[in-house]
């Protein structure tokens, strides 16, 4: 592991829609961390080929910064799914549920989801006690787990019209080229979902807007309050790790983002 100060305060973002007695979040950033090269530097992904010890370093970081010890900052083993588990007590990293969301009323836990391109949403009823927290990819917003997530919240307590939700650093419109048969899996869903894709200079092919399409999913379910951060991973390579960045510039491998929420 690398030489560097422990830090209990790590940057990140956050937002006023969440802030709420008893309640931490994080939307963590690249910045704060003891990873090097690709990962330089907060790399919260035990999936990457990063040296284990740095990651780990790093999620005690993030963990510390929510106020929760370092067993208890639970993020799962994503599968682009809408797929969520409710949880209650620390799960041993081998035993990670395969879901794209958590869910919890338990205090002392911080539940989150890894990101580097695809939508991560942190969820809050404060009044009932109840957080969420979900992995969106273009996959899992359009199967449905911002709905799945609130159903789990609703099934311990939570209110979806008290419900605040922001959507972290997500890939923007402007970065996110997809092809014919993307498009057309969108649309015959719902023609009125054509109104997420612009041309592409690129013939046959457009550019999907992935944080407004989240955002109509999450309205239309019925969540009280959102906001989207609007942070541009692809387009901000100094604050946050993008996988279509990496593979258009051949790189190796990539880092991962963390947003977080606790009950504290």
């Amino acid at each position: 592991m690398n030489a560097h100060p422990p830090m209990d305060q790590t940057p990140a973002l956050r937002s006023s829609l969440l802030d709420a007695p008893g309640v931490a979040h994080a939307f963590f950033t690249r910045d704060g961390g003891v990873s090097s090269g690709l990962y330089g530097s907060l790399n919260g992904g035990v999936g990457s080929n990063d040296d284990p010890d740095d990651v780990a370093e790093n999620r005690r970081r993030m963990a510390a910064t929510l106020g929760v010890r370092s067993s208890h900052l639970l993020v799962p083993y994503q599968i682009h799914s809408n797929a969520v588990a409710v949880v209650d007590e620390p799960f041993p990293p081998a035993l990670r549920p395969r879901v794209d969301g958590l869910a919890t009323k338990t205090r002392g836990l911080a539940i989150g989801v890894t990101g580097a391109d695809c939508g991560m949403i942190l969820f809050a009823d404060a009044a009932a006690g109840v957080v969420g927290a979900c992995h969106a990819g273009w996959k899992g917003a359009f199967t449905g787990v911002v709905e799945a997530t609130l159903d789990a919240m609703e099934s311990i307590g939570a209110s979806r019209a008290n419900v605040s939700a922001v959507l972290g650093p997500t890939i923007g419109q402007a970065s996110y080229e997809v092809g014919p048969e993307f498009f057309a899996r969108f649309v015959a869903a719902d023609p009125a979902n054509g109104r997420f894709f612009q041309e592409s200079p690129r013939d046959g092919h457009a550019l999907f807007d992935l944080p407004g399409y989240i955002a109509m999913r999450a309205t239309g379910a019925g969540v009280g309050r959102f906001k989207s951060l609007g942070f541009d991973t692809y387009a901000n390579g100094d604050r946050f790790y993008s996988y279509r960045r990496s593979t258009h510039r051949g790189e190796a491998d990539y880092g991962r983002l963390i947003s977080a929420i606790a009950l504290v």
